[in-house]
């Protein structure tokens, strides 16, 4: 008996990485463009002094270390970094988000809260900076 013969997947190729968070912003699909950009304008007015970089291809912020990184998916967008204290301390407000570990999940139609946002942020900017006084 002959060998199955072996087959081939085409694979696309992968999309250039993007440069900046704003060219990650325009290959975004549109149902999910408009809740990324609110999140975005949240975590810079909470963190004024934060690089907005890309990082594993999606948009980040570092200010003594990475604070916070965003993505879309195909059916959601995710936030992640999000550290062992404030999975901790906003525990309850996040349970609705839980994906895993650091990882919360999100749609156009049940955004994170931005004021939630902001308390994370602003926590995960104390993190860094207490961290780097301790080095």
């Amino acid at each position: 008996m002959a060998p199955a013969p072996v087959r081939w997947a085409m694979r696309p190729e992968p999309s250039p990485a993007p440069k900046t968070v704003d060219e990650y912003m325009a290959g975004v699909p549109p149902k999910f463009r408009a809740v990324l950009q609110r999140l975005r304008k949240t975590i810079k007015a909470a963190a004024p002094d934060a690089e907005e970089v890309i990082s594993y291809r999606m948009p980040a912020y570092r200010q003594n270390g990475m604070l916070i990184y965003f993505a879309a998916f195909k059916d959601h967008c995710s936030l992640f970094g999000v550290s062992h204290t404030i999975r901790r301390k906003f525990s309850p407000e996040l349970k609705p988000f839980v994906a895993g570990k650091g990882t919360y999940q999100f749609t156009p139609e049940h955004p994170i809260p931005a004021d939630l946002v902001t308390r994370i942020v602003k926590t995960r900017v104390a993190e860094n900076a207490a961290a780097r006084r301790s080095k």
